[in-house]
């Protein structure tokens, strides 16, 4: 029989995070995959945990992800764990999941702690709805594509950072996306754990004084409907109605309807378009 891939969420800080069935099937799998087995050493070592353990990374993610394939066809369990958190977040798990899933081998995961989760919900922003970005692209024209889809994004939004880019980051959100309520998550279930209810403008002024330290969790409220509203209206605004109502009629409208939806664009009435346009 062939065997599966567990996911397995390990603690993001406070090592009581960790679930019974995570440690039990870390004990139970024939093989632990590691993102960095010199720091996973010492959570298993605390849990008694005495599988063997292989690194999987970044830079191996390809080449590994066969081979453990491969134990697993042979009918091995092997468990995929990250730094912390849950793996194939914001992790080259997710190519080894992609890999056995083209291969036929199963997959389940194991849910705990995430980062992304505990920072929203700690956030007091809107959960309902969130987009999570993780770290932003450090080449520079996809971060700036990235940044500009973000302006427009009316979910709460999530990104990752480490301290020493902090205000960088900030300083580029503030410029992209406006002034906008923010809170800013460190040490998450650490001792010195902090979330700090701010803006983006004021999250820049304090640490431009304060220097950042541990890693960093931004969540940023989206962007308002009635902006995006005033928005467009004023992308209107700025074309003669002539111009405006060219649009409609090259897509096969009649008059009437294309007077129609300018009008509803630009938030007045028929009327005054049949006006302006007499």
């Amino acid at each position: 029989m062939q065997g599966k891939l567990y996911l397995c969420a390990t603690p993001i800080g406070n090592l009581e995070d960790i679930t019974f069935r995570v440690v039990r099937t870390l004990k139970e799998v024939d093989l632990i995959a590691a993102e960095d087995t010199r720091n996973s050493i010492k959570l298993l070592n605390h849990f008694e945990i005495k599988t063997p353990m292989t690194s999987y990374h970044e830079y191996n993610k390809i080449d590994k992800a066969r081979t453990l394939i491969a134990e697993m066809q042979s009918g091995k369990n092997v468990a995929l764990i990250t730094d912390a958190g849950t793996p194939g977040i914001s992790d080259p798990g997710e190519e080894l999941v992609k890999m056995c899933y083209e291969a036929g081998v199963e997959v389940t995961s194991l849910p705990g702690p995430a980062a992304c989760i505990t920072a929203l919900t700690l956030s007091g922003l809107p959960t309902r709805r969130f987009s999570f970005e993780a770290f932003l692209p450090a080449d520079k024209k996809e971060r700036k594509q990235v940044l500009e889809e973000m302006k427009q994004e009316t979910r709460t939004l999530i990104c990752y950072e480490a301290p020493h880019h902090l205000v960088k980051t900030l300083k580029e959100l503030l410029e992209v996306l406006g002034d906008r309520k923010c809170t800013i998550c460190r040490e998450l279930t650490k001792r010195y754990e902090t979330a700090f209810q701010t803006t983006l403008a004021a999250a820049v002024e304090y640490y431009s004084e304060e220097t950042p330290k541990g890693e960093c969790v931004i969540v940023i409220e989206g962007k308002s409907r009635q902006e995006i509203i005033a928005d467009q209206q004023e992308k209107w605004q700025e074309m003669s109605i002539e111009e405006h109502m060219e649009i409609y009629l090259s897509q096969g409208k009649d008059k009437k309807e294309a007077m129609k939806l300018v009008a509803k664009d630009r938030g007045v009435s028929k009327r005054d378009i049949y006006q302006a346009l007499l």
